[in-house]
């Protein structure tokens, strides 16, 4: 976010500006707060439409290059077999996507081991892989140092 706009509701709420992994001109790429899978994210446009088709031509655009870049980051740093982007927007209202990295294997991180038992069908949100701030803080940080800058 720029210094001059704040957060729209949905961006707030998932944690803005310590989730922040990544920024872009009309989106942010957050560290999601419940970890479905290991590395699950937010997509988040700035603009505060709710509704897909509301957010401008730039917006749509820069989609090609915000998931070229969490496809690249994630691949690299945990080998998913597959990744689904949600929109499901029912409680949060603006433009957003829960990115979830999927895997048929447990994973491991600082520590903690994550597990997709929804594999290899639907995610299970439901199912959350409990870990702590100091987890959350590492891996946030971690997937920040491997953003290409733009």
């Amino acid at each position: 976010m720029t210094s001059s706009s704040a957060p729209n509701q949905t961006i707030a709420k998932f944690g803005y500006p310590v989730s922040l992994i990544a920024e872009y001109r009309h989106w942010v790429v957050l560290l999601r707060p419940q970890q479905a899978t290991l590395g699950a994210l937010v997509l988040a446009c700035k603009s505060d439409a709710t509704a897909f088709a509301q957010i401008d031509e730039a917006a749509f655009g820069e989609l090609k290059a915000a998931t070229g870049d969490i496809e690249t980051v994630l691949g690299r740093a945990f080998a998913f077999e597959k990744i689904n982007y949600l929109m499901l927007m029912m409680v949060d209202p603006q433009v957003h996507f829960h990115v979830i990295p999927r895997y048929n294997v447990e994973k491991s991180f600082a520590g903690s081991t994550f597990s997709d038992p929804g594999w290899p069908a639907l995610p299970d949100l439901a199912s959350i892989n409990e870990i702590g701030e100091e987890t959350r803080t590492a891996l946030t940080s971690f997937l920040r140092d491997r953003w290409p800058k733009r």
